[in-house]
């Protein structure tokens, strides 16, 4: 083994040390729920953004203050409301007197969006023109007022929740908006032990606090060190064909998608599932991305980056299923 092979085994060994630490810390405050929170814990680590939908209290909100509360990061909850405006987020200029003269001139104040682990909370019951002021910050890293551009810090991590668009009173987000997210998490409703264990926790007369483990700045090594692992041609041939087979005019496309979907994943889902799959792969001890690593995140990815069309819809059909199918599809013309 050379030198450089112990020194990059050493660095991932330390990273699912500390994957796991977060993992168990969070555990200390959020019951169950294993798949979501190491889903989101990869988002972080990928660098990405995290939508969260799921009826009301399910702990959506709780899981995002506890991740804030095990890093060394500034957090910002914002709390999405109809009439939120867009300055709300981002900030604003306001004018001041400067000290002794009495000149006035405008200053930046920084809205909530400057922070490093932000909480947008019930996104969804925003106005579409305030959800889309989320957009600039989420890509660029910089939010743009009165024609200055002020950048955001490095750790940067937009944790939004939603509840299911049927609910009353709530607004889809936008289709760029919903691109933007590396992941969309369902968050599944609690088991009856689940459920005795949350009222243990939230009845009692002790409430577990999570520690401090360690700097956000952390969470960027981890983030470059999973964009070292690599990755065959062949495996992200296989990516790159499930993304197209999303498209119902691409001729990679299976039935489900050519009779149910309107329009297909962005590139950016295959490097949603590439950046995912890698971080996977660490976590398995394994040092290369198998094809197993892109089906395993590929639902995550992908199903808000499909949209149905009207059958679709009037049929219920899920968008995981499509992505299902898009596999078996896939899997069937080019088998491993």
């Amino acid at each position: 083994m050379s030198e450089i092979d112990a020194q990059l085994r050493h660095e991932l060994d330390r990273f699912r040390d500390d994957f796991e630490r977060l993992r168990n810390e969070i555990a200390t405050v959020i019951v169950g729920q294993r798949d979501v929170v190491d889903r989101v814990l990869v988002g972080l680590v990928a660098g990405g953004h995290v939508l969260l939908e799921g009826v009301p209290g399910l702990g959506k909100t709780l899981l995002v203050r506890t991740l804030a509360g095990v890093l060394h990061a500034r957090f910002s909850r914002i709390q999405f409301t109809p009439d939120l405006m867009p300055a709300d987020l981002v900030g604003t200029n306001v004018m001041v007197e400067t000290q002794g003269g009495g000149d006035r001139q405008f200053r930046f104040e920084p809205g909530p969006v400057f922070g490093n682990i932000i909480l947008a909370d019930e996104i969804n019951r925003a106005t579409p023109k305030t959800q889309s002021a989320l957009l600039e910050a989420m890509q660029e890293r910089s939010v743009t007022v009165g024609g200055t551009t002020h950048r955001l810090d490095d750790v940067f991590f937009v944790l939004a929740t939603q509840n299911p668009l049927e609910m009353e009173g709530t607004y889809p987000l936008p289709e760029a908006q919903l691109d933007r997210f590396l992941f969309k998490l369902l968050v599944p409703f609690p088991s009856s032990d689940e459920i005795a264990a949350i009222l243990d926790r939230t009845t009692e007369t002790h409430a577990p606090h999570p520690e401090r483990l360690f700097e956000a700045a952390r969470v960027l090594e981890m983030g470059r060190l999973a964009r070292r692992i690599p990755i065959s041609d062949e495996v992200r041939r296989h990516a790159i064909h499930a993304v197209l087979a999303t498209h119902p005019e691409h001729e990679l496309a299976g039935p489900m998608t050519r009779q149910f979907v309107r329009y297909g994943s962005s590139p950016r889902g295959a490097q949603a599932i590439i950046l995912a799959a890698k971080i996977t792969a660490i976590l398995d001890h394994r040092y290369h991305v198998a094809r197993a690593d892109i089906r395993a995140v590929a639902a995550d990815c992908l199903r808000h980056r499909i949209l149905l069309n009207f059958e679709g819809q009037a049929e219920g059909i899920r968008t995981d299923a499509i992505i299902a199918d898009v596999f078996a599809h896939v899997d069937r013309l080019q088998p491993a």
